[in-house]
C-alpha cells in the first residue's frame, strides 16, 4: 500500500501599498506565493505547482499575479522599506 498526495503551503512575501482594481481604494496588499507540494507517506518530496497572488486588506479581493510580476512587486517592497525610516550612515559633523 503505497499513500501519496499533496500538501499546500503559503508564504507572505511582503506587504505593499497598492490601488486596488477591485474596489479602487489605496490599501495594503499581502503578496502570496502558495507552494503544492507531491508528498509521499506525508512526507514533501518536491513542488509541482507554484502561483503568486495579491489580496487587498481593505476588500479582501484577490488577484493572481506572474512569478516576474511577483519579483518585481517583492523588488518594490523591499526598497520601499529601505528608502523609509532608515537612513545610511553618514560622515560625522566636523567643525
Amino acid at each position: 500500500m503505497i499513500i501519496f498526495g499533496t500538501k499546500g503551503y503559503l508564504y507572505q512575501l511582503a506587504i505593499l501599498t497598492l490601488v486596488c482594481a477591485q474596489c479602487g481604494n489605496p490599501a495594503a496588499h499581502t503578496l502570496r506565493k502558495r507552494v503544492t507540494k507531491f508528498t509521499l507517506f506525508f512526507v514533501p518530496l518536491f513542488p509541482f505547482s507554484t502561483k503568486y497572488s495579491t489580496q487587498c486588506t481593505f476588500c479582501g479581493a484577490e488577484q493572481q499575479v506572474t512569478g516576474e510580476q511577483a519579483e518585481q512587486l517583492q523588488a518594490q517592497a523591499v526598497g520601499g522599506a529601505q528608502g523609509h525610516g532608515q537612513h545610511s550612515p553618514q560622515q560625522p559633523y566636523q567643525s
